[in-house]
């Protein structure tokens, strides 16, 4: 299953336990294949500098380097066309809509409710971490 997992998630997924996490180990074992983009990923970058991090990132044993660099070994990065109009008020929100066209990704998982208020965009369902964990589960 091809997933573009949004950068909210993917640092729940990556720093903190529950269900995000869960999903992190479906990319991790080769269930999901999470799809990023130079944009998303320099996101990533930017947002993990923050120093509101550090004490996680002390408490488990990790680095931003380490964490990126997971980021960009477990997925498939593609640097896809923006949309022809824009589609949610944060441009980083139709960045992730792009790239899901682009790799024509089988969903969108995200927190962020800007997106999820959309629940589908060209075909391609946009969901909670909950339900994009069901829906990994059920395709197995």
């Amino acid at each position: 299953m091809r997933a573009v997992i949004d950068n909210n998630v993917l640092l729940s997924a990556l720093l903190w336990g529950g269900t995000p996490h869960a999903l992190l180990e479906h990319v991790r074992n080769g269930t999901v294949t999470p799809i990023s983009s130079p944009a998303l990923l320099a996101e990533l970058a930017r947002v993990l500098d923050r120093p509101k991090f550090d004490g996680i990132l002390l408490r488990t044993n990790t680095s931003r380097e380490q964490t990126l660099t997971e980021v960009r070994l477990l997925a498939e990065v593609i640097d896809p066309q923006p949309l022809a109009q824009p589609v949610c008020r944060d441009k980083d929100n139709d960045a992730v809509l792009a790239l899901a066209i682009a790799a024509q990704a089988d969903i969108v998982v995200s927190g962020d409710d800007d997106l999820l208020c959309l629940v589908s965009f060209e075909g391609i369902p946009i969901l909670t971490p909950a339900q994009g964990l069901q829906q990994v589960l059920a395709s197995l």
